[in-house]
């Protein structure tokens, strides 16, 4: 006859929950994970590019030039750029989910105060402040995704996060665009910022709570080490080139086009220029496919894959022709995400602690570029018009092609000095 306490002892094993596994695909709180932070991605690219496909109207509205207009959209990217780092920082110590949903609420009632910007300079001051509140979503984000996901499917989920916010930077422009014909670019920015509320909601009431943080000291000089560890690694500092080249080719493509498509020979109206940005479901697809990209070529292949779809689509972009610019537009939006994709979740999978910072970095260096690239586009756009800003594209497509290479060839000396050894 067994022990008496055996059956105690089996009772109590039995009664001991399994440990947590990271999620995967059809894992249970996979879907509802992926919707939620759809839904965060949708919410702050349409805040955060909700003047881009307004600028023609809010240069007339406000009778300000282009390149003063297009500090709207540079004065939030780069007030994003700059906050993304500490915030991160204070996600390692209260927590990814905590960190994203005081952002997300700021910024969307920052966005419902926008709209009612009595003249230029309050504009921009309240786009950076906006900018400011929504950094702490996209460093919280992969580092939350690198934790809380198997490593198989991180490329995959950070595809889903990278899609929604495509999703936002279509259907922010799509809405305000419409908005703007109907009641005045006013009446566009207010249609944003509800749209941005419902999407909040959702990413509340949907998001899994955080089962594998842990929480870390908010040290300075750790938080310094960890970053400079970061800046030494020499993958990470071509990643982060990488991902401020592709932004500053984005920045300065979608800044400029309202003007070009507004002016002769097209004359556009303000609705139309806002549907040109439906073709962001191409980069929806783009991201979401970034994972099999990566599977079937490598993810320097699927970067050479990118930036020479995006060259090309600069290339015939130059056409005079609505179909060859719509065309160019496809073909730039579709390398500019598959490249993003790769080059963003490369980051969270390079860097083994401080996953946080080292996502941080890369959107800093990524929204330094869309800032760059915005201001300088719209520049190039008053010197010598879209073609000037193709130029100024293809300067920094060159740049990805170059650090790409550069890696490539740096990994096959690895590789040969391992085998020597």
């Amino acid at each position: 006859m067994p022990p008496a306490h055996t059956g105690a002892a089996t009772t109590v094993a039995a009664s001991t929950p399994p440990s947590p596994q990271p999620l995967s695909p059809g894992a249970p709180g996979y879907r509802r994970m992926s919707f939620a932070l759809f839904a965060a991605g949708l919410a702050t690219f349409a805040l955060l590019y909700s003047t881009q496909a307004l600028l023609p109207a809010v240069s007339a509205g406000l009778g300000v030039t282009a390149g003063q207009a297009s500090w709207t959209v540079s004065a939030a990217t780069g007030a994003l750029a700059l906050a993304v780092l500490p915030l991160s920082a204070l996600s390692e110590r209260f927590g990814r989910t905590r960190v994203m949903t005081w952002s997300l609420a700021v910024a969307v009632g920052v966005g419902l105060l926008v709209p009612f910007a009595p003249n230029l300079e309050w504009l921009v001051a309240l786009r950076a402040v906006q900018g400011a509140a929504i950094a702490g979503v996209p460093a919280s984000a992969m580092a939350y995704l690198a934790e809380e996901v198997r490593p198989k499917a991180l490329v995959g989920a950070i595809g889903l996060f990278v899609a929604g916010n495509s999703v936002g930077g279509m259907s922010g422009r799509l809405v305000t665009g419409w908005a703007a014909q109907l009641w005045g670019w006013r009446a566009g920015l207010v249609a944003v910022g509800l749209m941005s509320l419902a999407c909040a909601v959702v990413f509340l009431v949907l998001l899994p709570r955080a089962r594998f943080f842990r929480p870390a000291s908010l040290d300075p000089r750790a938080v310094g080490r960890t970053v400079a560890g970061h800046l030494r690694d020499p993958l990470l500092l071509r990643l982060y080139g990488i991902g401020a080249l592709f932004m500053t080719v984005f920045g300065a493509v979608y800044t400029v086009i309202g003007y070009r498509l507004v002016e002769e020979p097209f004359s556009l109206g303000q609705g139309v220029i806002g549907s040109v940005f439906l073709i962001y479901l191409v980069g929806t697809a783009a991201s979401a496919a970034a994972g099999q990209l990566v599977a079937r070529l490598g993810r320097r292949g699927a970067l050479y894959l990118a930036v020479t779809t995006t060259a090309l689509g600069l290339f015939v972009s130059l056409a005079e022709s609505l179909a060859a610019i719509v065309l160019g537009l496809v073909l730039i939006t579709a390398g500019f995400f598959a490249g993003h994709a790769v080059a963003s979740s490369s980051v969270s999978r390079t860097a083994r602690e401080g996953r946080a910072q080292a996502s941080a970095l890369y959107q800093s260096a990524y929204y330094l570029g869309s800032s760059a690239g915005g201001t300088l586009g719209a520049l190039a756009w008053h010197s010598g018009g879209w073609a000037a800003t193709v130029g100024l594209a293809l300067a920094a497509v060159l740049g990805v092609v170059s650090i790409t290479l550069y890696g490539s060839r740096a990994a096959r000396a690895g590789r040969r000095l391992t085998a020597a050894a």
